[in-house]
């Protein structure tokens, strides 16, 4: 008998894996992402690429509180006909998802007292139920409320009036510290399973991950992200750095496989983020996949994606869950994007890796006290999905006076690749801060097996000052709380203002209150001294700053505690009219093979107009939020600057259908069924790189 060819075994094996998966039920949208999985897919294929050229606008809701600065990064969840989602001010409300009619809307800060004047951005809510009984869940300043997902209001049954405050019950001596969760938690069982965001400065808490029980609000566990002496990783660090140390957090969300009962938890850098002299080690757990027991917290494994992390290249997505074909046999994997454009892709069960993973060396930094690794992970495959480096030859060429605006900088910077330690000289960091790959996550096709990821390609520039005892305490805060985004100089970044003249803008009195609370894109401040926000208030007014013996005390002991060197600023690399320094593309949305690991398609993601007119080909743009892909063939993405909402075909990357939003749909979009008619709903919020903001939510359906 003659056997079978190895042609027509492959095409079985796909079939067999098309079939199941076609058979798994992913007609909901009840979780962040999609589903436990974080996978953002679709199974309804009654939009498609056929028809898809035919949607309009279902309806358009608009929240009412948006500023000029807010924004809106919610994926809303769909259950039974209802959409849960949020506002520009942290505002839930429940629509009924055919219409876009409200049928309720809670304030949080009703039962938190004030006003948002900085509460975080919100990505999402939670949904549970037993039984008749159901929850959503949400966080809004440093607290998780839970509320009746029928009536909009609080359960009081649960933590202290409906709310729990996420500063306490964290194994840390500290109560009030900058905190906020921007990301929903993960349901398991009666679980909800929290990460965090934190200050990325020294006075940052740790970034301890925690379950609380969805009925009470009480803590189940907790899992020290710095382990406590005699926990494992503990070595990883100086002996004292549990009780001085912050960071190690999840703030992008988590992925979790019900069956295994395993939650797959992406981390961040330690801090201080771009000198590590004070953490000297490999510091477990930041930088880490960490698979964790759901109902317990234990460790089960976890795998370091940047060793002593001196780059802020923390996990910046939920980890997608997904199912690879390798030598004949199906593997369940947890694939993690980055910001510097790998893909780790790690057994589910053992973290072992899918592909091979080299420990390559990398340069030495040369600044005094730091003790940077000496290698560090590099993935075999899958292919990078955006460019590692950035050399003189990739320079900005649209014009000869860009070219030589930008080389001109390129030859005082230190350049190279993606390893270069941060330094007094500066250096080309690419990929960026924002990646690479961002919150918004990667789509993944069971069907095909394929990742698609969408990528910034923007370079940015880190330059390091020293930080000697300063001549005032004002000084000496203003480098460590705001320096790193208004700049050591106070002269911004161009997004983020300069405050060289607010003293022409604003009293003392006004620039203490948003110390204290914050406003707009600013954190609140009210967890440092009133002492030191009014140091601060002096320093930045240019007010005469008293120099007596107890503060040139307090100076001196808070030294001991302050990074040597400082980060410059947050500074993208751009021309004088705001164009990237690299050469074009500057963002794209990617689609790969995940059983071979090879890029299959490549295409740009949005477009400047005016250089379009000009004759340029599609430049892509900077983008936030990501894509979901469905079984009819499309990949649904807005994210880019030039405020678009986009279907791509999945197989071939061409574009099928766009439509201009009212404001940029930095967000992911959802995807769902009502009385058998197909949505999909977008977040229109805009108010990033240099777009005006929005209040609206708008849904699409054929006509």
């Amino acid at each position: 008998m003659k056997k079978p060819s190895f042609l027509f075994l492959s095409f079985l094996t796909f079939s067999i894996i098309a079939l199941k998966s076609s058979d798994t039920p992913y007609q909901d949208w009840k979780v962040y992402g999609g589903n436990n999985e974080s996978n953002r897919f679709s199974s309804i294929s009654q939009i498609n690429t056929e028809n898809v050229k035919n949607l309009e606008v279902a309806w358009e809701y608009h929240t009412g509180d948006a500023t000029k600065t807010s924004q809106i990064q919610c994926n809303p969840i769909i259950v039974d006909g209802i959409m849960y989602a949020t506002s520009p001010q942290i505002k839930v409300f429940a629509l009924d998802a055919a219409s876009g009619k409200e049928i309720w809307s809670f304030n949080p800060f009703k039962i938190l007292g004030g006003e948002n004047s900085w509460a975080g951005t919100n990505r999402g809510v939670t949904y549970w139920q037993s039984g008749d009984e159901k929850r959503v869940l949400f966080c809004a300043g440093s607290h998780l409320i839970c509320l009746d997902a029928k009536t909009g209001e609080p359960i009081t049954t649960f933590g202290e009036g409906g709310k729990i405050d996420m500063q306490k019950d964290l194994d840390y001596e500290k109560e009030k510290f900058l905190l906020v969760s921007n990301t929903p938690g993960v349901i398991y069982n009666d679980l909800i399973i929290m990460g965090m965001r934190l200050s990325e400065g020294l006075d940052a808490a740790p970034g301890h991950v925690r379950a609380y029980n969805v009925r009470t609000g009480k803590r189940a566990w907790i899992f020290h992200t710095i382990p406590h002496p005699g926990e494992f990783g503990y070595e990883t660090w100086q002996k004292d750095s549990w009780e001085k140390n912050g960071g190690a957090n999840c703030w992008a969300g988590m992925a979790l496989d019900e069956k295994r009962g395993i939650v797959f938890v992406p981390t961040g850098s330690a801090t201080y983020d771009f000198w590590g002299g004070h953490r000297k080690g490999t510091n477990l757990f930041a930088n880490c996949i960490i698979a964790l027991d759901a109902k317990t917290g234990k460790r089960i494994w976890h795998y370091q994606t940047v060793h002593h992390d001196m780059w802020d290249r923390d996990l910046p997505a939920p980890p997608t869950l997904i199912t690879v074909t390798k030598n004949g046999k199906q593997v369940d994997a947890v694939a993690q994007i980055t910001k510097h454009g790998y893909t780790f892709v790690l057994e589910r069960a053992t973290g072992k890796p899918v592909f091979p993973i080299n420990e390559m060396p990398v340069p030495k930094s040369d600044l005094v006290g730091e003790n940077s690794w000496a290698t560090q992970p590099v993935p075999t495959l899958p292919e990078p999905y955006m460019r590692q480096i950035f050399l003189e030859k990739d320079i900005n060429n649209l014009s000869p006076e860009y070219h030589e605006e930008i080389l001109a900088k390129f030859k005082t910077l230190k350049s190279g690749g993606i390893w270069i330690p941060p330094s007094l000289q500066g250096h080309v960091h690419f990929p960026g801060m924002d990646g690479g790959g961002e919150w918004g996550g990667a789509g993944y096709d069971p069907q095909s097996q394929t990742l698609y990821v969408n990528a910034n390609e923007m370079p940015w520039v880190i330059t390091m000052k020293e930080n000697p005892l300063l001549a005032s305490v004002g000084q000496n805060q203003y480098n460590n709380y705001c320096g790193n985004c208004h700049g050591i100089d106070r002269k911004g970044n161009g997004s983020i203002p300069a405050l060289l003249s607010l003293k022409d803008r604003l009293k003392k009195e006004e620039v203490l209150a948003i110390l204290k609370n914050g406003k707009g894109a600013m954190p609140a401040f009210g967890h440092i001294s009133e002492k030191n926000r009014t140091a601060i208030a002096t320093y930045i007014l240019d007010m005469k700053v008293s120099d007596n013996q107890s503060d040139k005390k307090e100076m001196e002991a808070e030294s001991q505690l302050q990074p040597a060197y400082i980060m410059d600023g947050y500074k993208r690399f751009l021309t004088k009219d705001g164009y990237p320094a690299i050469t074009p593309p500057w963002g794209t949305l990617n689609a790969i093979d995940m059983n071979t690991g090879k890029i299959k398609w490549k295409v740009p993601l949005g477009e400047f107009e005016e250089l379009t007119k000009k004759g340029i080909p599609p430049t892509g743009t900077e983008n936030y939020g990501g894509p979901v892909v469905t079984a009819g063939g499309l990949i649904f993405i807005a994210a880019s600057a030039d405020e678009k909402f986009r279907a791509f075909d999945k197989n071939t990357g061409k574009i099928l259908f766009e439509y201009k939003l009212p404001a940029g749909g930095y967000a992911t979009p959802a995807t769902y069924q009502v009385n058998g008619k197909q949505y999909v709903v977008i977040a229109c919020g805009g108010g990033k790189v240099r777009t005006k903001s929005g209040d609206s939510y708008v849904a699409f359906a054929l006509k």
